[in-house]
């Protein structure tokens, strides 16, 4: 579970995932089981429970935002209706951009050319929109590259033929794939941690079937809980259920 080291100007994440989705369309559906099915896995979710949303992005969402390792864009057939949808699109392409975080688009009964193009049924939302809100020039192109940007990432689109709860189950894998690769906030800052996980992990051997057993011991002070919980974080989203405690000192 080793990882490369990286730059100690990353800030410390808080949040798993970031759900992006149009409150209407898929928050009592779609959103809900999928936001169930990451909680199971204790994959630590934000997710925007402010049901009144207004036109300018909150400095709390923000901050949800940078302190989030992966972000979960939810396109469905009205979302470019929602000026708040496409500021929040923009802002997380900027955190993209910015701070290297990951972005997974999910396609709910979108076709993802519709999105990059602003085309069919999805681009007649975005042109109502671009109507009703008379926006600026700036945002039209700013919303509009951000949905090209966003479609030509890769993807997951539901299929007409595939049910919803398996759906969830490829994304929640993927999700896991993707944060089993990333390095844990716990060794950002940690000269020489890298090599002791590298060590610890060799001891599990995940790869096998039996039950492992590894203790650290030492001296009190010397790291042995930061180790442990920087070994949890590394690998508890791989098992069905995963509990950790520290012990006070002795």
């Amino acid at each position: 579970m080793a990882s490369s080291s990286t730059s100690t100007l990353t800030p410390p994440k808080k949040y798993d995932v970031f759900l992006s989705f149009r409150e209407e369309d898929t928050r009592c559906g779609f959103t809900s089981y999928l936001y169930d099915a990451l909680k199971r896995k204790q994959i630590l979710t934000f997710i925007d429970n402010e049901l009144v949303r207004g036109d300018e992005i909150s400095p709390s969402l923000l901050k949800a935002m940078e302190e989030s390792k992966l972000f979960v864009i939810i396109f469905s057939e009205n979302y470019a209706s929602s000026k708040w949808c496409l500021e929040e699109l923009v802002q997380i392409l900027e955190c993209r951009n910015n701070n290297g975080q990951i972005v997974v688009p999910v396609f709910y009964f979108v076709d993802p050319s519709h999105v990059r193009n602003q085309t069919g049924s999805f681009g007649d939302e975005f042109a109502r929109l671009i109507e009703e809100k008379a926006l600026a020039m700036d945002n039209v192109q700013s919303f509009r590259s951000a949905l090209k940007d966003a479609a030509n990432l890769s993807r997951r689109g539901l299929g007409k033929s595939e049910l919803q709860s398996e759906f969830v189950q490829k994304i929640v894998r993927d999700i896991l794939n993707k944060l089993s690769e990333m390095p844990s906030s716990h060794t950002m800052d940690l000269v020489g941690i890298e090599a002791r996980l590298a060590e610890i992990d060799s001891l599990l051997n995940m790869e096998s079937q039996d039950v492992s057993l590894v203790g650290i011991w030492g001296m009190g002070g010397i790291g042995k809980t930061t180790i442990a919980e920087a070994i949890w974080t590394n690998i508890h989203t791989q098992f069905e259920g995963t509990f950790l405690q520290t012990l006070g000192k002795n």
